[in-house]
């Protein structure tokens, strides 16, 4: 019995690094970007607000993952262990090539996989509340973020209002950017930590004989929680460097104004979703606010061809196939193998 809590439990924390990782830069990417806080500082920071956003409002999207995508009792901890290393050696790869990856979209498609093989996946949960938000929300977060670039902050600036110098220099603002971006990492512990605890919330709950609804099935997450979340800031300080500059730096510099409202609008729509319950991409949410902000300011010519926002669409696009391909095929060689 204690390997079948282990394993899955070392496969959630190497995970969890590995969401830490990518998690990092749709949160303090515009902070950074607008070179109001130090990179030294960053992790901490994050790994503190992604505990307590866990803590707090994390359960929804866990009860999600754990038990509405797919039949707990077909979540045994080879089933558990299987989803969570596709998931953390896809994101390590994505971490390698230094582009922020979808920890939600590559989950959802790891635990789709045994749940296709087994005949138990919720397609409508699949297709009709999850997939269509992942559409919809990072379009909305551009579409909020150029209106606000295009008529509100652009007409701004042109009439002198507002400069960099003022603005960056000024203690209030420096603060708010900070404050916006600890509400970022706040909501990614509210969506994302469910992407490595839920399916264990569920697999010990079945083995357990607990109710999915009762105060057993949330004394597990917290649990677990607690032992998981602090490894996204491990996660943050080794492998978020990268994917920090590339998407701080990469696609254009940010001002103050940018930072906050890339940061308010992200962090809003990844707390609704969580609220809901439906797992969502924060990076993706991110990066549409980020290209909005840019083609307000700069053009989608500038934005879409001088800049390397073009390769994070081609692996957002593969990563996802690769967990689903990945687990779909050790969920069927373990069969074979009669270990399930």
């Amino acid at each position: 019995m204690f390997h079948h809590v282990l394993i899955p439990l070392l496969a959630a924390v190497f995970l969890a690094i590995n969401m830490g990782g990518t998690s990092i830069s749709p949160s303090f990417s515009a902070a950074y970007g607008s070179n109001v806080i130090r990179k030294s500082m960053i992790p901490g920071l994050f790994g503190i607000m992604v505990f307590l956003g866990a803590i707090i409002a994390g359960k929804a999207t866990a009860s999600t993952l754990g038990k509405d995508l797919i039949q707990p009792d077909i979540m045994s901890w080879v089933v558990v262990t299987i989803i969570l290393g596709s998931v953390g050696i896809t994101l390590f790869v994505a971490n390698i090539l230094g582009i922020p990856q979808s920890n939600v979209q590559t989950t959802v498609f790891a635990i789709s996989a045994p749940a296709t093989y087994f005949n138990q996946l919720n397609t409508h949960k699949l297709f009709v509340e999850i997939v269509p938000t992942w559409f919809i929300a990072p379009l909305l977060s551009f579409a909020i973020c150029f209106l606000i670039g295009k008529y509100v902050y652009t007409p701004i600036r042109k009439k002198g209002y507002l400069t960099y110098g003022q603005l960056s220099q000024h203690p209030a603002v420096k603060t708010i950017i900070v404050i916006m971006s600890l509400y970022v990492a706040f909501s990614i512990g509210a969506n994302n930590v469910a992407n490595a605890v839920g399916p264990i919330a569920s697999m010990l709950s079945h083995e357990l004989y607990l109710p999915f609804d009762g105060n057993g099935f949330s004394i597990i997450l917290i649990l677990l929680t607690l032992v998981v979340a602090p490894n996204f800031a491990i996660g943050a300080s080794l492998l978020g460097s990268k994917g920090l500059e590339n998407t701080g730096k990469g696609i254009f510099l940010f001002g103050p104004f940018e930072a906050i409202v890339i940061s308010f609008v992200t962090a809003s729509l990844l707390l609704i979703s969580s609220a809901r319950g439906i797992p969502t991409s924060l990076i993706q949410l991110n990066a549409g606010a980020i290209i909005g902000i840019g083609v307000a300011r700069m053009g989608a010519k500038n934005i879409f061809r001088k800049t390397s926002v073009n390769k994070f669409f081609v692996v957002w696009a593969i990563a996802p196939i690769i967990a689903f391909i990945l687990s779909l095929t050790l969920t069927y060689l373990v069969d074979k193998m009669g270990y399930l």
